[in-house]
């Protein structure tokens, strides 16, 4: 990608705006927008490792009620971006879907002209009360 820092850094932010709507409003459509179709969807549940692939993983969203329909606060919030060159990108993000609240660990490539998504390895654990 060409441009200065700042450009780089407001286009990953973009990304992640369209990220956090995408949850927040279970629109895949936005979702498809911003990863790439082979990206990965990881982490550890209840001790063994949960993978899915994008094919896999949209539909959950499809069928879940959105955030949105049931009218809950927005606590999606970027924690950290890290460049490790002009092509590669890692963001930390904090969402709440549900009763859960989640660390997202996003890798992030130019791609085609853009960023996206190339895998999504995240931690959830029970909201606060």
């Amino acid at each position: 990608m060409t441009g200065t820092d700042a450009d780089r850094f407001d286009a990953v932010l973009a990304v992640l705006d369209t990220y956090f709507d995408g949850l927040y409003f279970s629109d895949t459509a936005r979702l498809r927008h911003v990863f790439h179709p082979s990206a990965t969807y990881a982490a550890i549940v209840d001790g063994a490792l949960l993978h899915r692939t994008m094919d896999a993983y949209f539909p959950i969203v499809d069928r879940r009620e959105a955030p949105a329909a049931r009218h809950e606060q927005r606590r999606d919030r970027v924690a950290a971006i890290d460049f490790a060159g002009p092509t590669t990108a890692l963001a930390r993000v904090h969402c709440a879907i549900g009763s859960n609240a989640y660390v997202d660990l996003l890798s992030l490539l130019w791609i085609d002209g853009r960023w996206q998504i190339v895998a999504k390895v995240f931690h959830a654990e029970p909201l606060a009360p």
